[in-house]
């Protein structure tokens, strides 16, 4: 039987005037592991995690303004950038009393946390990538709708609705390439269509989609810090992913030669298929970054 500290909570927060949610499980005095989601999902993708890591760690997982059960002003009064959604995480931190924390990011968690390490690098213990992207060469050919918006938001902007927006779309993210789309839960991408269909979404997400090309300019900056700061970095990576280049994991691991990199056979959201070889490779990567202090 799940012990009481060890079961997953459902909590909110005020943060910077905003409701935040996020789901929580771990003893409240064990080492943190903060969890940054990716689009177009929410702290629930986390779910696979803390049911098997709660026992060591203590899991937080937010869901950003304009995701999940947070709130979601209108975008005429909130800013929907990734400049504004570190700055409100880096509060919810704060909020809920973590001061140092390994940080896992995944998708658009990548752009949060990278903004989040490099704004107050004392924070991050270590870094867990699970496909999320550090280098230009990692964003495929799916992209090049993205890049053509980025130029010209007003031409492009029914193109990026298809391409990314529609339930054929949220579909192929998950299961990508994979030989084995048996495996995936269609409850997965229906769901996450059912969210992107609330009033409003589609604007709120439509301007983050713009605003990524600041991500894509920050590239090098990134790259400057892991390869300046050669922090403990564990990349796990779901090999069928059409979103994400399978050659982005060696790209990190130029940056930081130590790194611990695992090609997994899963999609963009590898915790889909392989949450129990991840939570492994996690609680392995994480003891030994606890050790090393």
């Amino acid at each position: 039987m799940v012990g009481m500290s060890l079961r997953t909570r459902y909590r909110s927060v005020v943060v910077d005037g905003l409701s935040i949610f996020y789901r929580e499980a771990g003893a409240p005095d064990a080492p943190v592991l903060l969890l940054l989601h990716g689009f177009p999902s929410s702290s629930r993708m986390f779910e696979p995690l803390l049911g098997r890591l709660a026992d060591r760690f203590r899991l937080i997982a937010p869901d950003y303004p304009g995701f999940g059960h947070s709130d979601a002003p209108d975008p005429r009064s909130f800013p929907y950038t990734f400049d504004r959604i570190a700055a409100t995480m880096a509060s919810f931190a704060a909020a809920v009393g973590v001061e140092r924390y390994l940080l896992y990011v995944q998708d658009y968690g990548g752009p949060v946390g990278f903004r989040m390490a490099l704004a107050d690098p004392g924070r991050p213990r270590g870094l867990i990538v699970q496909n999320a992207v550090a280098h230009d060469t990692g964003l495929g050919p799916l992209w090049a709708t993205r890049r053509a918006f980025w130029q010209d938001r007003a031409a492009h902007e029914a193109a990026v609705r298809e391409n990314v927006l529609s339930l054929a779309a949220i579909r192929t993210r998950h299961v990508g390439n994979d030989p084995e789309p048996e495996r995936y839960d269609p409850d997965l991408w229906t769901d996450e269509h059912a969210f992107l269909s609330r009033p409003g979404e589609i604007e709120i997400q439509l301007d983050l989609m713009y605003d990524y090309r600041t991500n894509v300019a920050s590239y090098p900056t990134w790259q400057e810090w892991l390869r300046r700061t050669q922090p403990p970095l564990l990349v796990v990576w779901g090999r069928h992913d059409t979103s994400f280049e399978v050659t982005e994991p060696a790209a990190y691991q130029s940056d930081v030669p130590g790194a611990e990199v695992h090609l997994l056979d899963g999609g963009h959201f590898v915790l889909d298929t392989r949450a129990d070889e991840v939570a492994t490779l996690v609680r392995t990567f994480g003891g030994r970054v606890l050790e090393a202090g």
